[in-house]
């Protein structure tokens, strides 16, 4: 099959499981609004839904299939997800101060700071109550892993954002736990829930692991070289904040002398660094730190599809060229 074909089958399909993933996650939200104060359901409306591409929960709904499992009750545990997924990020917004979120004001700024937190906390509950429902005390504690690896992991981003001499490791470890973790949970949890043996659900939660991480590393060459018209925010936002991200990290390993002190000075304290993301861009493709991040990925998808290559049975073909369509998607993703 052509890969325009593929794409074009690829999109349709994540379209057509984003919409059942949506009446899925609108549906629980309805059952529970007789009860619930009205600021808290706008809240939780406005943060939700807005044009998010519910790849989580289709990692759970897909994962779940192609391990014999297709139910409907896999959009519900998929949906746990994209609350926890949704909770961090009005919480990351408040940390990271954020002025808008996918074009639009985000929650905090919408909302108020304390709404925010609480609405956050809220979908947190309800993530980990609709996973206990669901896939009992075995998808629960991956869950669980996962939120705590999360937290970890953004301790981690706090510390490092005053080192400037983050290693490539460094930067790993950080990302799986600000992305990998979940996207993993997703994989091994809908394996799970799909009763799954012992190796498909290790496969499955390898891919995440290698698709969170290429994932993220789009994620950041996009703050440095995406469109601001379809990311929703500013270009080179990271290097404002002061954060390392892997195509700076890996400019800086070959950098000469001169330019790595101009870098770091850029870096310091007591400069403005969004006046100088332009320099800094230059500099990092001086040194190919884009093209070099890039290839990471690349090899980072491969990695995923390789995961797959355990899943043979031909009634799961298509779930399983979803997945391989997904990881490479990542690569060409623009927001």
């Amino acid at each position: 099959m052509a890969n325009v074909a593929l794409s074009e089958m690829l999109l349709a399909a994540v379209k057509q499981e984003a919409e059942k993933i949506n009446a899925s996650m609108r549906a629980d939200l309805a059952r529970l609004t007789p009860d619930m104060d009205e600021l808290l359901i706008e809240v939780l409306n406005y943060g939700l839904f807005n044009g998010g591409k519910r790849i989580r929960p289709l990692l759970v709904v897909v994962a779940s299939r192609l391990c014999g499992r297709k139910d409907e009750e896999a959009y519900q545990l998929g949906g746990a997800f994209e609350y926890l997924h949704a909770a961090t990020l009005f919480h990351d917004d408040i940390i990271d101060q954020s002025v808008t979120r996918r074009g639009k004001l985000s929650v905090y700024q919408k909302f108020g700071t304390i709404a925010a937190i609480l609405a956050g906390d809220f979908l947190h509950a309800l993530a980990m109550a609709t996973v206990g429902r669901f896939s009992g005390q075995a998808g629960l504690d991956v869950f669980c892993r996962a939120t705590t690896g999360m937290v970890d992991g953004e301790f981690m981003q706090l510390r490092n954002t005053k080192r400037h001499n983050l290693s490539e490791l460094d930067y790993y470890e950080a990302i799986m736990g600000k992305t990998g973790l979940l996207i993993s949970a997703a994989c091994e949890v809908g394996a799970l829930f799909g009763g799954g043996d012992v190796r498909r659900v290790a496969a499955l939660r390898e891919y995440g692991v290698h698709l969170g991480c290429a994932y993220q590393i789009i994620d950041d060459l996009l703050d440095y070289q995406g469109d601001p018209a379809k990311t929703g925010k500013a270009v080179g936002n990271d290097l404002a904040e002061g954060k390392m991200t892997l195509p700076l990290i890996l400019a800086l390993n070959k950098a000469s002398s001169a330019d790595r002190t101009r870098i770091m000075q850029i870096l310091g304290d007591d400069v403005d660094r969004s006046l100088c993301i332009e320099e800094v861009c230059t500099l990092i493709a001086k040194y190919n730190g884009f093209a070099a991040a890039r290839k990471k990925a690349e090899d980072a998808v491969a990695g995923a599809s390789a995961m797959l290559a355990v899943f043979t049975d031909k009634n799961v073909a298509f779930e399983r060229d979803l997945l391989e369509g997904l990881a490479r998607y990542v690569l060409t993703r623009e927001k």
